[in-house]
């Protein structure tokens, strides 16, 4: 994806679900979120071991099937080995972009989800991109 297609999907986008969101203030699931709330972005977070709980004034989710309304970009905290599971419920989704954090890279996954229509970064996290191309 080109840096100019970047900027689009960032600055009309609103709504961001968080894959692999934690509460921990030392782990990037949560401070990269936190940064792209700061900037306006609705943050809905995803993760078993923490549903019910709030954060960022929203309920956390268990999985993505229990995501009910658009989702603009889907950020993923999550082991590259790990997303062959998480296939289907990101399909059923259907996030305009799913991005993959710096470190979090898969080619079978990312084609599948192209080949859908749904494009895809990997490998680059989502907080500096946003600094370098929006502010």
């Amino acid at each position: 994806m080109q840096p100019e297609d970047t900027r689009e999907f960032l600055t009309g986008s609103r709504t961001i679900a968080v894959l692999g969101a934690t509460p921990n203030p030392d782990k990037a699931g949560f401070y990269i979120p936190q940064r792209m709330h700061a900037k306006g972005y609705r943050i809905v977070p995803v993760n078993p071991t923490y549903a019910g709980q709030t954060l960022w004034g929203e309920r956390v989710r268990a999985s993505l099937g229990e995501v009910d309304e658009p989702v603009d970009i889907l950020n993923v905290f999550r082991r590259s080995e790990t997303l062959g599971g998480h296939l289907e419920e990101v399909l059923a989704l259907r996030p305009r972009l799913v991005w993959l954090q710096s470190g979090i890279r898969n080619e079978h996954f990312g084609k599948a989800l192209e080949a859908a229509g749904i494009p895809v970064v990997q490998d680059a996290c989502l907080a500096v991109s946003h600094r370098l191309l929006v502010g």
